[in-house]
């Protein structure tokens, strides 16, 4: 079984990967660890994690685990959003040209996340354009967690049905997919640690994955990691 460990942006993806993501990989013979906050800063020798998106205290927490964990079956991933992403991230002005196409665009600032982090073991992920994107996959359960919501339900449906796939909608600064949750929802913004990774998995990963493939992606290319262990293994 290998070993997986998910840095993470805030609570909400640290709570989503925790509770829906760990076990569904452990079917697939990958042992997710708890996932980690990301680190934002470093000062007096103390790192200080989850509620910003720096790059460089990020790109140096994940280069440090490397050095501590060298084994050939420990492997990180990131869960952080291409949304307000941060202006020194690697491959912007690249990633620039392709904004016609934000599953181009998010793809090529995968590449240079993983070409400057440096390490086969490294997968990087970068959520189109918000982790909220997923809850447009069916707006329906915010029946379950917030009283009397209809209009706001069909709300939000018509802003999913204007879009091929719910990581479509974009990153601008007020139609952004939590901002357009928030606007229907206001209790959201303080409670979206709890609801958002609830609202989720009562979704369900299955139908989340259907509609959106760039998260589709990133989970698959999860679960290989455990399934080409066994290979190599039944091959030794």
């Amino acid at each position: 079984m290998v070993r997986l460990h998910v840095f993470a942006e805030g609570q909400t993806e640290q709570t989503y990967a925790d509770t829906v993501l760990k076990p569904h990989l452990a079917l697939h013979d990958v042992q997710m660890s708890k996932p980690i906050l990301i680190a934002h800063a470093k000062k007096k020798g103390r790192v200080h994690r989850g509620g910003g998106r720096n790059y460089l205290p990020m790109k140096n927490d994940i280069k440090r685990f490397f050095k501590q964990h060298r084994k050939p079956d420990v492997f990180v991933t990131t869960m952080i959003d291409l949304y307000a992403i941060h202006s020194d991230f690697p491959g912007l002005e690249d990633a620039k040209k392709l904004r016609h196409s934000p599953e181009e665009r998010v793809k090529c600032l995968e590449c240079h996340f993983a070409a400057d982090i440096d390490n086969p073991r490294f997968i990087p992920y970068i959520q189109l354009h918000e982790f909220e994107a997923l809850l447009f996959t069916d707006p329906r359960s915010f029946a379950y967690y917030y009283d009397a919501c209809q209009r706001q339900i069909a709300s939000l449906e018509d802003i999913a049905a204007k879009y091929s796939t719910p990581e479509m909608i974009n990153d601008g600064q007020h139609s952004a997919p939590s901002k357009q949750i928030i606007k229907q929802f206001p209790e959201y913004e303080r409670s979206k640690a709890v609801d958002g990774p609830q609202l989720a998995e009562s979704i369900g990963l299955s139908n989340i994955r259907a509609q959106c493939k760039h998260f589709d992606a990133w989970v698959s290319r999860l679960e290989m990691l455990g399934e080409n262990a066994s290979e190599e293994r039944g091959n030794t």
